[in-house]
């Protein structure tokens, strides 16, 4: 014969014991107040259970006395009962306000979580959104009509002259400029857009 199945989720631990014991543990509707050490009853009636160890027992009973549905049945008067349900004592005033103190700071720290857990999505979601949008293809610029080139000739100095057009080479393109100056090796123009600027006389051409 095969080995039973060890149980190791509390979830589960909890559902057997409600299976084992139906007078005493539930997973739904109301729970009913535990017997004040009744660990070690379930330990005792289950030694020779290989489904569930004693630490599997230990935290799975931690986990059913802590939830907020179990936390809720703690009120003074009703009575606890053992693996049985059998009524062995009554919740004393001082249980209850201790269940009830155990309930609001738990519930307190999953508002906080929660709390937490949305306005870390908040700050997620501008990033997602940034991001689903640079997997969007982007629109290829539309190309510009090439300008035609502008052909340039030499021109000697002494042959310029103020107020004449000319090319002026500062960059990679030509641009139309006026003489404003001439001065030894450098000449002033004045450029289509109004800026003035001063240019050695190799860097001026005329159309050729």
């Amino acid at each position: 014969m095969s080995e039973p199945e060890k149980l190791t989720k509390s979830k589960d631990v909890i559902a057997y014991l409600t299976e084992q014991f139906p007078e005493c543990f539930s997973i739904k509707g109301d729970a009913k107040p535990l017997k004040i050490g009744i660990f070690e009853d379930l330990a005792k009636r289950l030694e020779n259970d290989d489904k569930v160890s004693k630490t599997r027992l230990r935290t799975a009973l931690r986990h059913y006395t802590n939830s907020w549905r179990y936390l809720h049945s703690i009120k003074a008067g009703s009575q606890r009962v053992d693996l049985d349900g059998k009524s062995v004592e009554a919740v004393t005033e001082e249980h209850q306000q201790h269940a009830q103190e155990t309930l609001k700071e738990s519930k307190a720290k999953v508002a906080e979580k929660n709390k937490a857990s949305a306005k870390a999505n908040a700050k997620k979601a501008p990033a997602k959104k940034k991001a689903e949008g640079a997997g969007k293809p982007k629109s290829k610029p539309t190309k510009k009509a090439n300008k035609p080139e502008v052909k340039l000739a030499d021109v000697e100095l002494n042959n310029l002259s103020v107020g004449q057009q000319v090319q002026v080479k500062a960059g990679n393109t030509p641009m139309s400029a006026t003489i404003l100056e001439l001065d030894k090796d450098d000449v002033q123009v004045q450029l289509q857009n109004g800026l003035t600027m001063k240019v050695k006389a190799d860097k001026i051409f005329l159309r050729a």
